[in-house]
């Protein structure tokens, strides 16, 4: 899922992302309330018409920034109260007022209010933070008011296997209509990765509902996760890579800022269909970057974004035919094999 944090996927149009192959996007509660309002949004017909988006939207509940903003909240058992950043005025978020807002905002899915640690604090922290994450689940649930609206469960518990075998088993007994594994790509190495998705594919084994893996969005991970049973993903990585100048392609990452490719001719990638790929040769987006033009940050997220989604396609046709593993060869010699 592209991540449209502020109701748009970062230089991209609903076109781009419709010809990119999006099926589902992102947007994020805590952003979305403070700026511009999810009263506004709602008066304005939702978050879909909004932001002229004709497919599923899921919102994060704002428990990332639970996490990411840690010097401007402050949490209790009932909620957290942030300082905004960007005018300093107080704003209480607590599993009720993030349901209510996910209402408001009209998305598909809806996430429950978490509580995301470092999975390098003390154990007895993390558990803390895990157990309140179970009471604002069960808190969230109750305050769901929209039919039409899914809600999805978040496993926590840091890179503890017992607190993620005891998470999993907390949030899978709740009427969740899917299951998210948070608190992951927060710091930890690959290999701690790895190991808690296998945990958590463990507990989840005879679970039907789908899953969500947040914030993971490089190809390399992508392999590790759908190894262990992931459906979903979601991540700024590819558009925010992009507007530094690297783009992806089956042999790995490729740096537009390169001084060799301001004579190269060729197509950022041969095989890729997008935009930019088609029209355009690195050399004249390599040259686009060193002007500083707008288009370049453009080019290169269409490009990376097409390309992701396009691995995401070849992925699920992979699994079907029993290709992943020479999938995984291919593209991982380039991105750095993962656990």
């Amino acid at each position: 899922m592209p991540v449209g944090t502020q109701a748009t996927v970062k230089a991209l149009t609903p076109g781009d992302l419709h010809a990119a192959g999006a099926q589902m996007i992102l947007g994020n509660t805590y952003h979305l309330n403070l700026r511009p309002t999810a009263e506004r949004i709602a008066r304005l017909g939702g978050l879909h018409r909004f932001m002229a988006w004709d497919g599923p939207i899921l919102t994060d509940s704002g428990g990332f920034q639970v996490f990411s903003m840690a010097d401007l909240r402050d949490v209790d058992d009932d909620g957290v109260t942030f300082t905004s950043h960007l005018d300093g005025s107080t704003h209480r978020l607590t599993p009720e007022r993030a349901m209510e807002i996910q209402a408001l905002l009209g998305s598909d899915i809806a996430m429950a209010f978490d509580q995301l640690v470092d999975p390098g604090l003390p154990l007895a922290q993390v558990a803390d933070a895990m157990q309140r994450t179970h009471r604002w689940a069960a808190r969230s649930l109750a305050a769901r008011g929209r039919p039409d609206q899914a809600v999805f469960g978040i496993v926590q518990g840091g890179v503890d296997a017992e607190l993620r075998r005891a998470s999993v088993a907390a949030i899978g007994a709740l009427a969740f209509d899917g299951i998210a594994v948070g608190g992951l790509s927060v710091g930890e190495s690959k290999v701690q990765m790895a190991a808690t998705l296998d945990v958590v594919a463990e507990a989840l084994a005879d679970d039907p509902r789908p899953r969500y893996l947040m914030g993971v969005g490089s190809p390399a991970d992508f392999f590790t996760a759908v190894e262990r049973g992931i459906d979903l993903f979601d991540c700024v990585l590819p558009t925010r890579v992009a507007r530094t100048g690297q783009v992806w392609t089956d042999a790995g990452r490729l740096n537009l800022r390169n001084a060799a490719l301001m004579d190269d001719p060729a197509p950022i990638d041969a095989d890729c269909a997008c935009e930019a790929c088609r029209n355009h040769s690195r050399a004249y987006v390599a040259h686009l970057f060193r002007a500083r033009e707008l288009l370049a940050y453009r080019l290169a997220s269409v490009h990376n974004v097409t390309w992701t989604l396009e691995l995401m396609r070849r992925l699920r046709v992979s699994l079907a035919d029993g290709s992943f593993t020479e999938l995984r060869g291919r593209i991982g010699e380039g991105f750095g094999r993962a656990p």
